[in-house]
């Protein structure tokens, strides 16, 4: 199912020769989003109070997905490790839910408290607090659990934020795309954000160097889930050369399907819009194929699923090293408060 975003997408990463009269138009645009992204920072960041305790953010500056929701839950596991007590905080894209923060369940519904928030409670063990206002969302989860370190999945740009570490994450593929700010780009603050930031990590082996001190991440597939039941199985469950029927409702469809192929899968893609309201018709197929998807789009399939299909369970592998680095710098800049 291809979007308006999908082709947007394609022409801010690919350079599409259709996109370069309306880049012309676009550009002013692109200029007094800047300008006004600029001076929102400015202006929330002049009221922002310490946080009570560190809150690291690890978010993006590009539209689309670049795996932070990943490297999130393995910080979340990795710090869990280490004796802390971890709580994490979203805005709930894709749920319903809009009035005040709401501390998520394991069973709730995807439609309600949004699909990534769902699958985090689900994977990471740690509380989970939903709320556009991410500040508001913070008190709550700090009256509701006792904890040492929260972390906020996106928000970068939600200035109103206090937070004591942020991470960029990008993804290697695709980079920057065309280095330009939104309408005209992917980007949602200017390239020159990269430097302010305390670590950028990339999913995946970079071709360019965005800062010299960047760290790489790696996802790796571990294992294929049954949607219908949460059976564990393991990636040798399709032969080489299967065919399957790939649906993808993530920022980044095209990075799944190459998962996929990588697993030797013969893919039959179906992209879909982020955060995708699947339907039992998206999942009905006359072929009897395998219908293979992302853990993420996996919560909301779960209730009507059949019994084909399957979802890739992925671990995002940190850096060496990263972990003693990103703790370091948390408690360098919470002690200066």
């Amino acid at each position: 199912m291809k979007t308006l975003s999908d082709a947007l997408q394609r022409a801010w990463y690919g350079g599409a020769l259709w996109f370069w009269p309306l880049l012309v138009l676009l550009w002013p645009l692109s200029v007094l989003y800047t300008w006004l992204a600029a001076r929102r920072r400015r202006r929330l960041q002049e009221h922002c109070q310490p946080p009570p305790v560190p809150v690291i953010v690890v978010g993006n500056i590009t539209v689309g997905g670049t795996g932070k929701t990943p490297l999130l839950c393995a910080l979340a596991q990795q710090l869990t490790a280490r004796g802390l007590r971890v709580g994490i905080i979203s805005r709930g894209y894709g749920g319903s839910h809009r009035s005040a923060p709401r501390l998520v369940s394991a069973t709730d519904s995807a439609a309600v408290v949004g699909d990534e928030p769902l699958l985090l409670a689900r994977t990471s063990a740690c509380p989970v607090v939903i709320g556009r206002d991410r500040a508001a969302a913070l008190a709550t989860l700090l009256a509701a659990a006792e904890v040492d370190v929260v972390l906020s999945d996106d928000g970068l740009q939600h200035y109103a934020l206090p937070r004591t570490v942020e991470i960029a994450v990008l993804d290697a593929a695709r980079g920057l795309g065309n280095g330009l700010c939104l309408p005209a780009g992917p980007l949602r603050e200017p390239a020159s954000r990269l430097a302010e930031v305390d670590f950028v990590v990339t999913n995946g082996e970079p071709a360019n160097i965005f800062r010299p001190d960047q760290w790489h991440a790696v996802l790796q597939p571990v294992a294929w889930v049954a949607v219908a039941s949460g059976v564990l199985q393991p990636l040798q469950q399709f032969a080489e050369g299967t065919m399957v029927h790939a649906l993808a409702g993530i920022g980044h469809p095209q990075r799944f399907f190459g998962t996929l192929r990588a697993l030797g899968l013969q893919v039959i893609e179906h992209p879909f819009a982020d955060h995708h309201a699947f339907t039992p018709a998206d999942l009905q197929f006359a072929d009897g194929l395998p219908v293979v998807m992302t853990e993420k789009d996996a919560v909301k399939c779960a209730p009507f699923a059949p019994a084909n299909c399957h979802a890739l369970r992925v671990q995002m592998v940190l850096p060496a090293g990263w972990l003693d680095a990103l703790l370091a710098r948390m408690n360098e800049n919470y002690g200066r408060h």
